[in-house]
């Protein structure tokens, strides 16, 4: 009898967990289509190295996601000051953007970062990043209100290299690289394995993966949500990326 009663208690409170999760708001998430990182698919949510994660932490965490392909200025504008909870997959964490959202556990670590050149960039044959990047006439294209790690970000800074800020997608900046519009973009190795792999071959005959031993190791990357997003989402976020990673 004892054991009837309380499978009816848990049953009980099983459904009135599963009630009060269909009663909490929807969050929308955030990615903008970058293979190998995220790769849109149905509308249970991306694919790819940050994407497959990510997906898996909001149903693990049986958190309702709407899933949002966006460019990522606007993910960056919507973190800031939308009120509907909302997070954006694959970011790095920087001082400065922890002002204003909040982050759960890292969902991806990228290898080494990589130098994507012209061809004829890489045929000068320099010997470090730190020499490149002092060369007046090496110009580097960035993309707008992005973080390349702490690392890399301080040694841009120190160095003052030619810049070319870009805001188009990912796919867009290599053609310009192949094109000789910019000389070099930074890239992590597996995204430059990709691009080397499945970009054309009329892009690819022109385009050269540099590694240097003074290049950052790779950063680490996260769910990156705004103020709106209850910390208790965070916490359910934080326990699925866990549980994930066992």
């Amino acid at each position: 009898m004892l054991r009837f009663r309380f499978a009816n208690v848990c049953a009980t409170l099983c459904t009135l967990a599963s009630a009060a999760h269909a009663h909490e708001p929807t969050v929308q998430v955030l990615y903008s289509e970058r293979p190998p990182y995220l790769v849109a698919a149905a509308e249970s949510g991306p694919s790819g190295l940050t994407g497959a994660p990510a997906t898996r932490a909001f149903r693990l965490a049986g958190i309702s996601a709407r899933w949002l392909n966006l460019p990522t200025n606007r993910q960056l504008m919507t973190v800031r000051d939308s009120k509907t909870p909302s997070c954006a997959v694959g970011w790095l964490r920087t001082p400065e953007r922890e002002h204003y959202a909040k982050f759960t556990r890292a969902i991806y670590h990228d290898r080494d970062w990589t130098v994507l050149a012209h061809a004829s960039l890489a045929e000068r044959g320099d010997a470090s990043l730190q020499e490149l990047m002092q060369r007046k006439d090496v110009r580097i294209l960035v993309k707008d209100n992005y973080s390349y790690g702490s690392e890399l970000d301080k040694m841009l800074a120190r160095t003052n290299p030619v810049i070319a800020v870009s805001t188009a997608p990912t796919a867009k900046m290599v053609q310009s690289i192949s094109k000789g519009a910019a000389d070099m973009m930074f890239v992590s190795d597996e995204e430059g394995s990709f691009i080397m792999e499945h970009h054309p071959a009329e892009q690819t005959r022109k385009l050269r993966l540099l590694r240097f031993k003074d290049l950052p190791h790779g950063a680490e990357r996260y769910l990156m949500c705004n103020q709106a997003t209850p910390d208790a989402y965070i916490e359910r976020l934080n326990a699925a990326i866990a549980s994930s990673a066992h």
